[in-house]
């Protein structure tokens, strides 16, 4: 599948880092799963990937981490 930004590109099975912020709190997620150009490094993500995401950013507000760098994690089913 092409790139939908530089249309040029196509998408692969591949992982990037994302780094989410709300308020005082920063959230840096490496090795996130997705769907990214082979020529502009744009990424896209499952609906379930970016929930975990925002999970790990609500840990971390709660915690009242004002930097965290942490390792994509698929949540543990109960």
């Amino acid at each position: 599948m092409k790139c939908d930004l530089c249309k040029e590109g196509e998408m692969k099975p591949g992982t990037q880092t994302v780094t989410l912020e709300r308020g005082r709190t920063i959230v840096v997620i490496r090795d996130v799963p997705g769907e990214v150009c082979d020529r502009c490094d744009n990424a896209y993500f499952s609906a379930e990937v970016v929930a975990t995401n925002l999970a790990m950013l609500d840990e971390a507000v709660k915690r009242g981490a004002e930097i965290e760098i942490s390792r994509f994690r698929v949540k543990a089913v109960a």
